[in-house]
C-alpha cells in the first residue's frame, strides 16, 4: 500500500482510506461483526487511514 505523509512532519498514512460512516450511520442498521471484520481486513491490506467521525451513530463509529 502506498503511503503519504500528512503535512511536513506528520504521520505516514495509507494513500487509500476506509470510509466508516456506513458501519454505524446513514445506510440502515449496522452489522458490528461485519464492520469489525472489514476494519481488520483493511489493516491486513496496509490501510491505516480510517475515516470516522463521532457524529456517526452518536459516537458508536469511533468505539471499535
Amino acid at each position: 500500500m502506498k503511503q503519504r505523509r500528512v503535512g511536513k512532519n506528520g504521520p505516514m498514512i495509507s494513500a487509500i482510506g476506509l470510509g466508516c460512516m456506513g458501519m454505524s450511520y446513514a445506510y440502515g442498521h449496522g452489522d458490528d461483526v461485519e464492520s469489525v471484520a472489514t476494519i481488520h481486513r483493511a489493516l491486513e491490506l496496509g490501510i491505516n487511514f480510517l475515516d470516522t467521525a463521532d457524529i456517526y451513530g452518536t459516537g458508536a463509529n469511533e468505539e471499535w
